[in-house]
């Protein structure tokens, strides 16, 4: 079985190919290239290593016609960043940069498998969102709108997939031991260490949540009370709470 995954050098994605490396599974891997690239081919030796920026649409182009070409049983759209600036003072070139990988990117190559996964009538495919996709939860940041957006499309995608043999889970974990947040500059130091999760457990969960024919998996007890306070509350007290925990980002 062939797994595709993006953002594997590190985080939530190269957790991802860890797991499904122990598991037997063939590996096409997506990374920005970088000096890690290395380091990715010594880790994934019979891993087929793909350097590309996704946030270009000529290098996007050829990862989609990549996966639209190969027998993709699983792909794992886990490439996203975020931005530590609140949106007046971010370059529009930043923003754009930010949705092109967190929303297109994921578009793009799932509209590349599909086609295939369903002529097959199998297939599956993982979309890491987070669980700020919830709720407005980091004021003048454009983040938590674009995982709405990932979370909303994979469900809507898991409804129509579904008959046709196909499941699509949106992935939405809380505070992940990765270097997400250090490589934009954001402050967790305020954190408590007892919410952060580690990539290990958020890829198993998913896997096994993913085997259960979930369409949205919240890793950890934590953050499925915070989702479900995020869903059910109203949003004035969403607000209130959002600006009493959440400093500006770029402060």
């Amino acid at each position: 079985m062939l797994a595709l995954v993006t953002g594997a050098t590190s985080g939530i994605g190269h957790a991802f190919a860890v797991e499904l490396a122990a598991r037997g599974w063939d590996l096409l891997l997506v990374a920005r290239p970088s000096s890690r690239l290395d380091a990715l081919r010594a880790a994934f030796p019979e891993a087929v290593v793909v350097p590309a920026d996704l946030s270009d649409p000529s290098s996007l182009a050829s990862v989609a016609s990549l996966a639209a070409s190969s027998p993709v049983d699983l792909l794992v759209n886990a490439a996203g960043l975020t931005l530590n600036t609140v949106f007046t003072r971010s370059p529009l070139s930043r923003e754009l940069y930010l949705l092109s990988v967190n929303v297109t990117a994921v578009l793009a190559l799932c509209h590349a498998v599909l086609p295939s996964m369903v002529s097959r009538g199998s297939g599956s495919i993982i979309n890491v969102s987070s669980i700020t996709g919830f709720a407005s939860t980091l004021p003048g940041s454009t983040y938590p709108a674009s995982k709405a957006w990932v979370t909303h499309f994979s469900t809507s995608l898991a409804l129509w997939a579904r008959p046709h043999g196909v499941s699509v889970m949106a992935l939405c974990p809380g505070y992940t031991q990765t270097a997400f947040h250090a490589s934009a500059g954001v402050d967790v130091g305020r954190v408590s260490p007892s919410v952060w999760l580690s990539p290990a457990y958020v890829a198993r969960v998913a896997l096994r949540d993913l085997s259960r024919d979930a369409v949205v998996c919240v890793p950890g007890w934590r953050y499925k009370l915070a989702a479900a306070f995020m869903r059910h509350s109203p949003r004035w007290l969403l607000h209130h709470v959002s600006r009493l925990v959440q400093p500006p980002h770029g402060t």
